[in-house]
């Protein structure tokens, strides 16, 4: 039994949900969603409410569904965003209109295009802040960035998650 698909999502107000040609589509005040939606799951919505229910067997699916769905409620409603910290001498980061500059390191700057419905934040030149509206793609983009220059384990210089904990080697002993 799917503990999950269980638990009801609550509505925040301004916040529309249905199902249509076979996709979830979720509607706020910050924007809107869809995504497909599979056929052994059915919704129900009541009073602010929405729950989840499944044909036997498919338990998987419904928690899946839920998840996603609560997600979309947060991203349409709040949004999410996911904060990124530049470590290193000369390592910065600069936003300039729809276009991410960064220096770490290279020979050249790294210039990251902004996709049209996430925003990017520099309040720092050490810290990057994504924002937007799909969870999945706010975490791919950081996911992006970081990977142009990952922490390394002797001084921990690079790009990394705000919070991130880099595991540190010890440095060579003569």
């Amino acid at each position: 039994m799917s503990r999950v698909g269980k638990q009801p999502v609550t509505l925040p107000k301004g916040v529309e949900v249905h199902i249509a040609d076979q996709r979830l589509h979720v509607k706020g005040p910050k924007g809107q969603m869809s995504v497909p939606f599979h056929s052994s799951v059915s919704l129900q919505v009541e009073e602010g409410v929405a729950t989840l229910d499944w044909t036997e067997g498919q338990n998987a699916f419904a928690g899946t569904m839920r998840a996603l769905l609560n997600n979309m409620v947060h991203g349409v409603s709040v949004g999410f965003e996911q904060k990124l910290e530049i470590i290193g001498v000369g390592y910065r980061a600069q936003a300039k209109g729809r276009t991410l500059s960064l220096s770490l390191g290279f020979s050249h700057p790294v210039d990251y295009p902004v996709p049209e419905d996430i925003t990017i934040e520099t309040p720092t030149q050490t810290e990057i802040v994504i924002k937007g509206i799909d969870k999945q793609k706010i975490g791919q983009i950081a996911a992006d960035i970081r990977a142009y220059r990952p922490p390394e384990p002797y001084k921990g210089k690079g790009v990394r998650y705000a919070g991130e904990n880099v595991r540190r080697k010890e440095a060579k002993k003569k």
